[in-house]
């Protein structure tokens, strides 16, 4: 058996203002800070260690990693960062209000945004400066060849994420727990969800039930010699 960690960042300053976030670098708030050194401390004081830890290319998920790892005295273990494991994106509702936009679409089509599996908001024009490729992180990546220019999202609805978060934990993520090592993901409400939908074999209809809260550290056991099967859950 072996231990699988999560965790949803820490609070940022756009979830304390209650707007749409999405690929939106913003920061952790004053409290988000506080939650990401909390969820550092608890896994300490319940004895857990790690080999290895992913995020995503946003700042409030990498500070969240950095900050718990920080706790455990941990700062100097490998670190592996994917735009695959960034938060979905929200399209053209990225820096909207949330109460504001149903007020204009109606709760029930925003809910039916937010929450449903399939169904992505109203996209980007590629002109907006929303648009990831409008952007020099992204530039960057492309360069690189870590992303091409056909992974840049417009929108995205939950099984879109799913479909760039599945491939790289198949490839990246899952043998290193077969091996036994101790990994640690600090990601989003969305990208975590999608990858608790590929651990739990989760349908479209049940991981609408799914909430990961910000800053508690999750915990999966699994059976590394059964595909990863999960054994049990539990939040610290």
């Amino acid at each position: 058996m072996v231990k699988l960690v999560l965790i949803r960042h820490g609070q940022s300053e756009w979830n304390l203002s209650n707007l749409f976030t999405g690929w939106t670098d913003v920061d952790l708030s004053e409290n988000g800070v506080k939650e990401a050194h909390a969820a550092g401390k608890l896994l300490k004081e319940k004895g857990y260690t790690f080999d290895l830890a992913f995020s995503s290319v946003l700042k409030r998920a990498n500070k969240t990693m950095d900050f718990a790892l920080a706790e455990l005295g941990e700062s100097d273990i490998e670190k592996h960062y994917t735009w695959r494991l960034n938060e979905r994106h929200y399209g053209a509702l990225q820096g909207l209000n949330k109460a504001e936009s149903a007020v204009k679409w109606g709760d029930e089509q925003v809910h039916l945004w937010r929450r449903s599996a399939d169904v992505p908001p109203l996209a980007l024009e590629k002109t907006d400066p929303r648009f990831p490729g409008n952007q020099e992180k992204y530039q960057e990546l492309i360069k690189n060849g870590e992303m091409t220019e056909a992974d840049l999202p417009l929108t995205e609805c939950l099984i879109d994420t799913a479909k760039r978060v599945k491939p790289y934990f198949d490839e990246k993520i899952a043998p290193a727990i077969k091996a036994g090592r101790k990994v640690l993901i600090a990601a989003h409400g969305n990208s975590l969800r999608a990858l608790v939908m590929e651990l739990e074999h989760l349908t479209p209809e049940e991981i609408v039930a799914v909430e990961i809260p910000t800053g508690k550290p999750l915990v999966y056991e699994l059976d590394e010699k059964n595909g990863l099967k999960v054994l049990n859950k539990y939040y610290l």
